[in-house]
């Protein structure tokens, strides 16, 4: 008579049967050597939960398109900062050329008063001469002044007519001058750094009726 005995299976509930579901079967040994089936039961509840192939593929794009949107909004803001880094520096350079805009300015009617005083300055007598000269003297000054700082004289005579350096008083036909070009200036012009300090003002030939 053998020693071996038979386990038993165990019962299983119909009741807890209808509530779960069988997803993995094994086959294992029992302590006599012989086969046994052995059932895992898995909540459905569970398997519920696991996400599917296309919801992963759907959480995969939504990641992939928020990266990428993150990755734009990074080279946008480094554009802008490059674009503000660039701006800083053009007003930095700018405030260095043009400082002296406010100056320049009041100087020049002293400079006016200086050279209309020297063409007002008419006759031979010692008086008259030592005036014009000083006048010249000062004058090659204030012009020496000017071109250390990069204050440009515009003295447009027999030039073509320019509207962003020159303000047209009159215009009029002149025998021998082509038309559109200045024939007298009334007032010079002056440049700083290439910027225009003040037009000059000037009389435009224009052709003969």
């Amino acid at each position: 008579m053998s020693n071996e005995q038979e386990i038993p299976a165990t019962p299983v509930d119909a009741e807890l049967v209808t509530e779960t579901e069988i997803d993995v079967t094994t086959v294992t040994e029992d302590a006599a050597g012989n086969d046994e089936t052995v059932a895992t039961v898995v909540d459905p509840e569970l398997l519920e939960s696991e996400p599917t192939f296309d919801e992963l593929k759907k959480e995969l794009a939504q990641a992939q398109q928020q990266a990428q949107d993150n990755w734009d909004k990074a080279l946008r803001i480094q554009a802008e900062m490059e674009n503000l880094k660039r701006r800083t520096q053009k007003d930095l350079e700018d405030a260095h050329k043009f400082a002296l805009t406010g100056f320049a300015k009041e100087l020049l009617p002293v400079l006016d008063s200086l050279e209309l005083g020297l063409q007002a300055a008419t006759g031979d007598n010692d008086e008259v001469k030592k005036f014009r000269e000083g006048s010249e003297l000062t004058i090659k000054q204030f012009e020496a002044a000017f071109a250390k700082f990069n204050v440009v004289t515009i003295n447009p005579v027999g030039e073509p007519f320019n509207a962003e350096h020159h303000q047209a008083m009159v215009m009029q036909a002149v025998e021998g001058a082509a038309p559109n070009t200045v024939v007298t200036v009334f007032q010079k012009g002056y440049l700083l750094n290439g910027r225009l300090l003040r037009p000059a003002m000037v009389v435009v030939a224009k052709a003969a009726d």
